[in-house]
């Protein structure tokens, strides 16, 4: 009977106008007040901006004063010698750190759901934790520290195992950067990843785990036939939003640890963007660059999300 009257009282909703439903859970809307706001201000607002790279953008005109000019620096833009570096840098890295960086999260997860120890469990996951919260210009300090050439602790360690080991300046080594982007990535992102695995797997019914002991299934057979399945539409999820950012390689960590021997290799969409912005002064074509990599990162969500739609029944809409 109860469920009879929250179905007649939801056909009802569906029946009422925007406005009266609206007056009728004025109270929700209430709270969602201050979220509206903002994303007004921070995120609408600053779209007006959007029209610069439409613009031969000049200080003393304005935005709407400016001359009108089109597509011109997207045409420049794609034209610009350095566009297929830009992107296949920024494709790299942000590949490499989806397919070493995605899974982390997820073991991680799976290994702390295993531990019994609730001390021990609470002391790792704290650990796991606390790089989350610590700046890149930080972190990059630490490893400007760890890796110096000069009394950096990996060569001092390197000289003691081995007198005749020379020096290595990792951070200005190509063939390192690679490795250690995408390591320092993993390091302090992984356990804050860890949480919403951890949250959905407390989803799971331990029903399910008690018989699959009975059945004589053990940790292993548990985690790959409940764990997993359990927590694969959470999985599913964050994966088509990691797709979507592929364009995004993350300014902050490459910004600051790259020297002029790696730029061929650290040269982002991003980086870019700045450089060609706020140090040259392009404002229209850096705004070009943007926009591009919006549209493109815009493209990328909706086809993936179309895609596992399809075949896995997992979207976000």
């Amino acid at each position: 009977m109860t469920k009879a009257l929250t179905l007649k009282g939801r056909d009802y909703d569906t029946k009422m106008s925007l406005g009266a439903r609206m007056w009728k859970y004025r109270a929700f809307y209430f709270f969602l007040l201050p979220a509206i706001i903002w994303y007004a201000i921070f995120c609408y607002y600053p779209m007006y901006g959007v029209l610069i790279a439409f613009k031969n953008f000049k200080f003393n005109l304005g935005i709407l004063g400016s001359d009108w000019v089109g597509l011109r620096y997207f045409r420049n833009f794609l034209g610009d010698p350095y566009f297929w570096t830009i992107v296949k840098n920024t494709l790299v890295i942000s590949l490499l750190k989806l397919f070493c960086g995605f899974p982390a999260p997820i073991i991680l997860a799976l290994f702390l759901n295993e531990v019994r120890n609730v001390r021990y469990k609470k002391l790792v996951q704290t650990l796991s934790y606390l790089p989350h919260f610590v700046s890149w210009v930080v972190v990059v300090a630490l490893l400007t520290k760890l890796l110096s050439p000069n009394n950096g602790a990996i060569n001092e360690l390197r000289q003691a195992i081995n007198p005749n080991a020379s020096s290595v300046f990792y951070l200005g080594e190509p063939g390192w950067f690679y490795p250690i982007i995408v390591l320092s990535d993993i390091w302090k992102n992984v356990g804050w990843g860890s949480i919403i695995y951890l949250a959905a797997l407390t989803a799971i019914d331990p029903e399910q785990y008690e018989a699959a002991e009975l059945d004589g299934a053990n940790r292993w057979q548990k985690m790959g036939h409940i764990t997993l399945p359990g927590i694969y539409p959470t999985i599913g999820i964050l994966m088509i939003l990691s797709l979507s950012g592929i364009l995004n390689a993350g300014f902050d960590q490459i910004y600051l640890l790259q020297k002029p021997s790696t730029l061929h290799l650290s040269e982002v969409l991003d980086t870019y963007v700045l450089k060609r912005g706020l140090q040259q002064g392009h404002y229209s074509y850096s705004t070009a660059v943007g926009i591009f990599r919006s549209v493109i990162s815009m493209v990328l969500i909706v086809t993936v999300n179309g895609i596992s739609r399809r075949t896995s029944e997992v979207s976000l809409w």
